[in-house]
């Protein structure tokens, strides 16, 4: 059984059939890009994080210029496929926690995300449940991801943009003073880096999350 086409398929289908008549790419172009994408995934970014974690000068790039800080962990947000595709520029913003503060990233108007350096988002983040709730409710549903914080930590969502890309440098979590980057990095996971979870000892893998319709919390 094959199941339904959604609207947004068939306006791809279209799109792209049209831009392959008119010649703006080839098939094997869009083949190309599309094995490109779909391999991409956010090792850089965490490895960018540990490195910055252990690198005080490198975490100083990193807040200031998360576009060169990018490079030096293999993405090119100018050229990130190499094969002179679009690249997707926006601006990458890297937003530091601190035991005080915490970010969550959004985009509440799409699904904009730093797909150079994180890959495609996740399900959830695309759908209404995530992004209408998350900027009203943000503690509440942090907590269905399993992320409950105290009070006296403030939540700060940023909201991504056409022009503006978010990750966020969780802080390093204890009991890891003495791990390379390889080991931190391992722990940094994509839910960490969107900010829905927390890096800790031992966890490697995102949440899983269901979709569903959107519903307000219980208490608000």
């Amino acid at each position: 059984m094959v199941d339904e086409i959604t609207d947004f398929e068939v306006l791809e289908i279209a799109v792209r059939e049209l831009c392959i008549e008119k010649g703006l790419f080839t098939a094997d172009d869009h083949r190309s890009f599309t094995e490109f994408a779909e391999h991409i995934g956010p090792t850089p970014a965490a490895h960018m994080v540990a490195r910055a974690w252990l690198d005080p000068e490198f975490k100083k790039l990193v807040l200031a210029d998360a576009i060169a800080a990018s490079r030096e962990v293999g993405v090119d947000w100018l050229q990130p496929t190499g094969f002179g595709t679009p690249s997707d520029f926006t601006a990458l913003h890297v937003l530091e926690d601190s035991p005080t503060l915490h970010h969550v990233i959004v985009c509440s108007l799409c699904s904009c995300y730093p797909r150079p350096i994180l890959g495609n988002s996740p399900e959830w983040y695309r759908t209404p449940n995530y992004r209408r709730r998350i900027v009203r409710w943000p503690r509440q549903v942090l907590a269905e991801f399993g992320l409950y914080l105290a009070e006296d930590v403030a939540i700060r969502v940023e909201d991504s943009n056409q022009k503006h890309r978010f990750m966020v440098m969780p802080v390093r979590p204890e009991g890891t003073q003495d791990w390379d980057e390889d080991q931190l990095a391992a722990i940094v996971t994509r839910d960490c880096l969107i900010g829905v979870a927390l890096p800790k000892v031992g966890v490697t893998s995102n949440a899983i999350t269901d979709t569903r319709p959107a519903i307000h919390p219980a208490n608000h």
